[in-house]
């Protein structure tokens, strides 16, 4: 069942009290939608959804692009 908007909203509030409102629509948005964010914003770190930074992203990529230089078994 969806959630409905008020709840999103004191959600988004309460996990983002004392840090920057111009976050607020982006983590309600994660919420809403059960997404993880990728940010180098610290204040989504501990706001309770999952957080990728640009290191933890390119390390992901990596792993599932093939490496153009070895040989393929197939």
């Amino acid at each position: 069942m969806p959630r409905s908007t008020g709840h999103l909203k004191r959600q988004r509030a309460k996990r983002l009290q004392k840090r920057n409102e111009e976050d607020r629509p982006v983590l309600a948005t994660a919420l809403a939608l059960e997404f993880p964010i990728w940010t180098e914003d610290a204040d989504f770190f501990g706001a309770g959804v999952a957080t990728w930074t640009t290191d933890r992203v390119e390390l992901l990529l990596r792993e599932v692009q093939p490496d153009p230089d070895e040989p393929n078994i197939e």
